[in-house]
């Protein structure tokens, strides 16, 4: 054999040897848990035969506490590239078969290498987070480690799409990682995520809780927030990473994708028509109007679990990536409060920094009454949507199905935070108040005073109602572009999205506003 020859076997022995990652006693205990390794989800992300890695012979320098003596193949992490649906991505997955995914200086240089080559070329990132925390063994260089990815997540915030997929315990500072990107995917069970552990919790408080209800799937995506998907399995999450993706530009100067969904851009949907309840105080739920609009019915949910009163996210109209923001009467009668005004605030902001246009469903009586959201903030918090919206440049697009009262009309997409276009449904009420509580307020005396209180109380309810429940007063002044049959929805706002498609609108040079905290 020549030297040629030689030097070639060794290449693929080495590659082979790190490819084994943690080896087989370790891969079958990760098997047994239920979890894919680090190169199983590498290969289920990514088209078939597209991923190409790099790093694979990166090496920890730790010489303490016998650190020397201990290998790490590929330092606990894979780091490349591919192509998903076509498109180029970089991704990285940490090993826990190999020192539990434990994060050192090494490790950490992978991953920030990725993020840079992917700011550098314009394309997604996914991050695969199933790792023991830092490696103590390396200390500050470790919390070096992290302060870098903490900063690459801040830099890349608005540039590039950056996805993270928690596939096993993530605690301490590695949570921030995922929490600083804009879609985190959790797995039920096998996924956890906490700052501080069920035995510091019990040490301290006393309180004695286990993985899953501190910080597993389900709780992170129906109490916390902080994830927006909770799935079955890594399978499921990465097919579910895989669509979320075929939705998004690959960088802040892209469109989004447009795609043949085979509908037709003039189809009108008849059910929606009779959707909306003639007794105002009935529910109805506002993904069947969703699905009547937009093509094939199809719509992408982040945070299906959080926050219920109100709906986001993504779907198509002619082919066109769309962001949807809808109240939802089901739950708390689509009243916004300080959760839903959170939910829905991030996520039009990634549209609006990612060129997707956005849609918005108003159904909305008010804000949450009570001590509790004032006391909470829901000044700060409701401030932030009219900021967001205000500061959208996207085309945006408003449709009021019924409810649109006092702030809470201002606040979702209106004419005056610079909504594009305002259609309303003969069923919409754009008014200060509901007609109960405006003729409570304006003719109490009135009503005090009165023979029969209750009828005259009836009388001027009709009467408000007549003069303000309805689109035509706010049509009057402009602040409505149109009064549509809803079944004919679909096409009007196809035909409003095609024509903004060039809108071109820029803000005032500065360097950043101060958004509501």
């Amino acid at each position: 054999m020549s030297g040629v020859s030689e030097k070639i076997k060794e290449l693929l022995e080495k590659k082979a040897r790190m490819r084994k990652m943690g080896g087989a006693k370790a891969v079958e205990k990760q098997k047994e848990k239920g979890k894919l390794t680090a190169r199983e989800r590498l290969e289920h992300l990514f088209d078939k035969e597209t991923f190409r890695e790099i790093d694979i012979f990166v090496k920890h320098r730790c010489v303490n506490f016998g650190m020397d003596k201990t290998d790490i193949p590929s330092d606990g992490v894979v780091t490349g590239h591919g192509r998903v649906n076509g498109r180029p991505v970089f991704a990285f997955a940490q090993d826990f078969t190999a020192r539990a995914g434990t994060l050192g200086e090494m490790h950490a240089s992978k991953i920030c290498k990725v993020m840079d080559l992917a700011m550098k070329a314009g394309t997604p990132v996914v991050g695969f987070n199933d790792s023991g925390g830092a490696r103590i063994q390396e200390g500050v260089d470790a919390l070096r480690g992290y302060g870098e990815i903490f900063y690459r997540n801040s830099v890349a915030s608005g540039v590039i799409p950056q996805i993270s997929a928690v596939m096993g315990p993530t605690a301490g500072g590695a949570v921030y990682s995922p929490a600083m990107t804009d879609w985190v995917f959790m797995v039920k069970k096998t996924s956890h995520m906490f700052i501080t552990g069920p035995q510091v919790i019990k040490s301290v408080t006393g309180e004695d809780i286990s993985f899953e209800e501190l910080g597993g799937a389900t709780t992170h995506n129906e109490k916390s927030g902080v994830a927006h998907f909770a799935c079955d399995s890594d399978e499921e999450a990465i097919e579910r990473i895989r669509h979320m993706l075929s939705f998004l530009p690959s960088n802040n100067l892209e469109d989004p994708p447009v795609e043949a969904t085979g509908d037709d851009p003039q189809r009108c949907e008849q059910l929606l028509d009779t959707i909306v309840p003639d007794d105002p105080n009935r529910s109805y739920d506002v993904k069947e109007v969703i699905s009547g609009i937009v093509d094939n019915g199809e719509f992408f949910e982040p945070h299906e679990h959080y926050a219920k009163n109100i709906v986001v996210g993504f779907a198509r109209l002619n082919g066109r990536t769309i962001g949807i923001i809808a109240n939802q009467p089901k739950f708390l009668a689509g009243c916004l409060d300080i959760n839903a005004s959170d939910k829905a605030t991030r996520f039009i902001r990634f549209c609006d920094a990612f060129n997707i246009p956005l849609l918005t469903l108003a159904d909305v009586p008010g804000y949450m009454p009570g001590s509790d959201q004032e006391h909470g903030g829901i000044i700060r918090h409701g401030a932030k949507l009219l900021w967001c919206y205000s500061e959208a440049t996207v085309p945006k697009l408003l449709v009021i199905l019924r409810k649109d009262y006092g702030g809470a009309y201002i606040a979702m997409s209106s004419k005056h935070l610079g909504a594009d276009m305002a259609f309303a449904w003969p069923t919409a009420e754009i008014a200060v108040m509901g007609a109960e509580g405006a003729a409570n307020i304006i003719h109490r005396k009135t009503i005090e005073e009165s023979d029969d209180p209750a009828a005259t109380r009836k009388e001027k309810i009709e009467e408000y109602r007549r003069l303000f429940s309805n689109p035509y007063v706010a049509a009057n002044r402009g602040y409505i572009d149109d009064v549509i049959v809803p079944s004919q929805t679909r096409p009007r706002l196809i035909e409003a999205l095609e024509i903004l498609s060039t809108k071109r609108q820029s803000l005032p040079p500065k360097k950043h506003g101060n958004i509501p905290a």
